[in-house]
């Protein structure tokens, strides 16, 4: 039996979200292979959770006592969405100390973790992305400047969040700042990026240790007038598994999604959303560490696909770094 750390918490806005996951982890692992632990990371601290009681993690050696026993890990399985394992902090740290884990390595993961410089990327790479522009807090806003760089309407993005926090779609160049100052309540850069107008859809995509595998893909109506934290989280959207696009296309989005996957060097389970405009595939974002809440699109698409949560953690516990 290995011992099987649930890395949850952290200190960010999606910290409840962390929690869900967690919990969907731990109700899947296989009993017959693992022993899962929650563990929460909050304030630089970690604790196993265990019956309601928080149990103090030794940092040195990431150990706990339980009964008067030692407990050490085998693997990580991270379910910490938002830093500091989404943009790479907490990689090195179990790196250090030899104990594998499920999400992609540090310099990959701040990459992508960096919305504008992923684009920059992903376009260096010759995959279709919206124009974007970067703003740093400090700086004068110029929405002329802006404007007639991206465009209205326009989206307007902490550059470093998830869960749709901070996100506003601007229409009229008056409420430009506005939707500059609230992002910049989730991260000192913002990312206003050109609006493109279709369908958006979410595939999931992993390595199976002798291939790489793109899921069912999901088609998101929201209620909105973008795929928000409420649409996400709160019922406000329609998610369609399978989307209701041509096969054609499907199989050449998936195909898409396995080439980014190889060639921005991901690990683990991932997501890439995209809007098709005009039977086009632009990225809007590359999710290292998506939700595996009952409400988040991965368990949906595994369903699709009749892949069990506990086959698919197997897959992805035998298949770290």
């Amino acid at each position: 039996m290995k011992n099987i750390a649930i890395l949850t918490g952290g200190d960010s806005a999606e910290y409840d979200i962390s929690i869900l996951s967690a919990n969907t982890v731990l109700q899947h692992l296989n009993p017959e292979k693992f022993n899962g632990y929650i563990i929460r990371l909050k304030n630089n601290n970690f604790t196993a959770l265990i019956n309601k009681k928080e149990i103090t993690i030794n940092q040195k050696d990431f150990t706990f006592q339980l009964n008067k026993k030692p407990i050490s890990f085998d693997a990580v399985f991270v379910a910490l969405h938002g830093p500091p394992a989404e943009n790479g902090l907490i990689q090195p740290y179990f790196e250090k100390l030899k104990i594998p884990y499920t999400c992609c390595k540090s310099a990959v993961s701040d990459l992508t973790f960096d919305k504008y410089e992923c684009n920059k990327r992903l376009n260096q790479l010759g995959f279709n992305c919206a124009k974007s522009y970067i703003y740093e807090a400090g700086n004068t806003i110029d929405t002329d400047s802006i404007i007639k760089r991206i465009g209205i309407p326009c989206f307007v993005k902490p550059n470093g969040a998830g869960s749709s926090y901070g996100i506003s779609k601007v229409n009229h160049k008056s409420n430009l700042k506005i939707a500059i100052n609230h992002a910049l309540e989730h991260d000192n850069k913002v990312l206003i990026e050109q609006a493109i107008n279709g369908t958006e859809i979410s595939v999931g995509v992993f390595s199976n240790g002798q291939s790489i595998e793109a899921l069912p893909i999901t088609e998101i109506v929201s209620e909105n007038d973008f795929f928000d934290y409420e649409a996400k989280y709160k019922g406000k959207s329609e998610e369609i598994t399978p989307a209701r696009i041509s096969k054609s296309l499907t199989k050449d989005i998936q195909k898409e999604t396995i080439k980014i996957y190889k060639k921005m060097e991901l690990t683990g389970i991932c997501r890439i959303d995209y809007i098709i405009q005009n039977n086009k595939p632009f990225i809007i974002e590359i999710n290292t560490i998506p939700g595996l809440s009952e409400e988040s699109i991965i368990p949906k698409q595994l369903k699709s696909a009749n892949i069990r949560l506990s086959e698919f953690f197997d897959l992805c516990l035998n298949n770290i770094n």
